[in-house]
């Protein structure tokens, strides 16, 4: 056979597969050639670049920018959804694309914590449904305070429970406990306990960072900033995680002895082996970086923006 011939029915084959749509079995009854040789023609063709196939998916990353993040803050797995000319500020593109990658985390493991806020809400209703019995998703931390939200954290492991048709835990208190003695002794209760127990055993956890803006914002706590965080300088905060203020050098501002937090310790919070932090905000560029600098979190999923920034102001 002369290489031209050669050519031309590699050419055909492929257009009947590629253009065409006809199945292998429907080519090998045209050609009279057997199912095995049409699919060696179709490798051929790929081989010989007679066909060529271009995947454009809407979830492209960006390398280049992946790469200088892990540079700049070694230790973190960084997922950076690439603009686009026609999609360069879609959210709604980007809380798919971090569902898809949290799912892919979430595949292989037992228990995730959720935190709370409206753009996990919105990861979260981008899940793909599934099915995963034994899986758990639980609260790790009391209750935010947005009781008229569906962005609030008991919320979220309900809506999270259904997209796998899964358990959940929650955890009935409020976020902060001023009195010692109560938020102790309420951890002890036996609807509180196990939740608390299973938090203790999660293999990751997906949240967002928060502001004090966006907690002065909850009434429970508006006024009760300064015996929540006593003796804190307002202005050393650069953002919230795991309900604790930090600064900009990556150090939580709030003394173990004196953290009204409900729930496990921040110790144990940064035990878990997956910690998943998503922001799409440019304007929290610092607050990831600072979080980055202490090793709040291991997975980061950002868009361009946020991810471009967070490199500037690392100069």
């Amino acid at each position: 056979m002369s290489e031209q011939t050669n050519t031309d029915i590699l050419i055909n084959i492929a257009q009947d597969f590629y253009i065409n749509q006809l199945t292998i079995a429907d080519i090998s009854t045209k050609y009279q050639v057997s199912r095995y040789k049409i699919s060696k023609y179709l490798d051929e063709a790929l081989a010989k670049n007679i066909v060529s196939i271009t995947i454009k998916s809407p979830f492209a990353r960006s390398p280049e920018l992946e790469k200088q993040l892990s540079i700049s803050y070694p230790g973190h797995r960084f997922y950076v959804l690439a603009n686009t000319e026609k999609n360069s500020n879609d959210a709604d593109r980007f809380y798919a694309f971090a569902a898809q990658n949290v799912q892919r985390l979430i595949e292989p493991l037992k228990i995730i914590g959720l935190s709370w806020g409206d753009t996990v809400y919105n990861v979260i209703e981008r899940f793909k449904p599934t099915t995963k019995e034994q899986l758990i998703f639980t609260q790790f931390m009391g209750e935010n305070g947005k009781y008229n939200s569906l962005a609030g954290s008991m919320r979220m492991v309900q809506k999270a429970a259904n997209k796998y048709n899964s358990q959940y835990s929650t955890l009935n208190a409020p976020l902060y406990i001023l009195n010692n003695q109560i938020r102790q002794l309420l951890a002890l209760e036996p609807a509180i306990q196990p939740t608390l127990t299973t938090a203790h055993q999660m293999d990751l956890i997906l949240t967002t960072l928060g502001t004090m803006e966006s907690l002065e914002s909850i009434p429970s706590w508006h006024d009760s900033l300064a015996a929540l965080f006593p003796k804190l300088n307002v202005k050393q905060i650069v953002g919230l995680l795991y309900g604790r203020p930090f600064d900009q050098n990556g150090h939580f501002l709030i003394d173990s002895n004196a953290d009204k937090t409900f729930g496990i310790s921040i110790d144990n919070i940064l035990q878990v082996p997956i910690r998943v932090g998503v922001v799409n905000n440019k304007f929290k560029s610092h607050a990831v970086a600072a979080a980055l600098r202490g090793n709040f979190l291991t997975d980061v999923i950002l868009d361009e923006p946020t991810a471009t920034k967070i490199l500037a102001s690392n100069v």
